[in-house]
């Protein structure tokens, strides 16, 4: 009784800033929906579901819908299968000390400021005269491109930027399930005439069951989340709302136009999506992998 009445104490401060940082702002955002709430004005009436049934004729916030589905589906998409192929390589070095440095390379962008790798890549990787990306499609005969500015093109510099940003927390989960699979199945396997192709597939990938649908999962949650890149690389969501997803439309209705109210809904929508996904994973998780 008394190890319990600790504990109880020792979390008291835990559960104290999860309600005032996670619950209360979450039932004050749901709250703040069904007003038409303006910080700037002393009048906000209340209007029920108004601003649910306002978005869903709004065709900017299908447009937005629509970004953060391709934005989500590609770079998901691409990050696991690029941070699988390189968690593999990785792990297959004979040497400890030049596995550990691949991964600490690989991860430096992960612990970098999104702010500022944005700068970085807005004025230096992206730009169209003198921008690196542009200079090496330059020696392949390719004319430069307007990444940031061009409307057709601004979401695959999107995607690019985020995969490099994003790529080395995967690959070091990946590295981590790997080093957790015993030898002795690939071995035997190897022994069997199966060649690394086969033995990845048929021996690494289901083994890596738990850590895949994990990363997976996580990976989902965040990129939905994403919202420096597309305030400062692309600009406020890039010409004609080009790369306008859902985090920066809740952003310009909420802080640009002033509308909590409406922006509020957009954020209910987009919690619920997400809610989705967890439950999703956990379920998953609840899974007999069969070891």
């Amino acid at each position: 009784m008394k190890n319990n009445k600790f504990v109880c104490i020792v979390l008291i401060p835990i559960f104290c800033l999860i309600v005032v940082f996670l619950i209360a702002p979450l039932f004050y955002g749901l709250g703040i929906s069904m007003f038409d709430y303006n910080p700037l004005r002393a009048d906000n009436p209340f209007i029920g579901a108004a601003n649910y049934v306002r978005l869903f004729h709004d065709t900017l916030f299908y447009r937005a819908l629509a970004h953060t589905l391709v934005f989500v589906g590609v770079t998901v998409t691409l990050n696991i299968i690029v941070t699988l192929i390189l968690a593999q390589l990785i792990s297959s070095l004979p040497w400890n000390f030049a596995r550990g440095l691949f991964r600490t390379v690989l991860f430096l962008p992960c612990v970098a400021p999104m702010v500022g790798t944005s700068l970085v890549w807005r004025n230096g990787m992206f730009a169209t005269k003198n921008g690196l990306v542009n200079h090496l499609l330059g020696y392949l005969g390719i004319p430069a491109i307007n990444w940031l500015g061009d409307a057709s093109v601004v979401m695959v510099a999107m995607i690019i930027f985020t995969i490099w940003a994003d790529i080395g927390y995967n690959t070091v989960l990946f590295c981590a399930g790997l080093d957790g699979i015993p030898k002795d199945f690939s071995e035997a396997a190897q022994i069997d005439g199966a060649g690394p192709v086969r033995r990845f597939i048929y021996i690494t990938l289901p083994l890596l069951g738990r850590t895949f649908i994990f990363v997976l999962m996580m990976t989902l949650i965040s990129h939905f989340q994403m919202f420096v890149q597309f305030m400062v690389l692309a600009q406020r969501g890039a010409p004609n709302n080009a790369a306008t997803v859902l985090t920066l439309l809740i952003y310009k209705e909420g802080f640009s136009n002033q509308n909590m109210g409406y922006a509020s809904a957009i954020a209910v929508i987009l919690f619920l999506v997400i809610m989705v996904v967890t439950v999703i994973q956990r379920r998953v998780n609840r899974v007999d992998w069969g070891y």
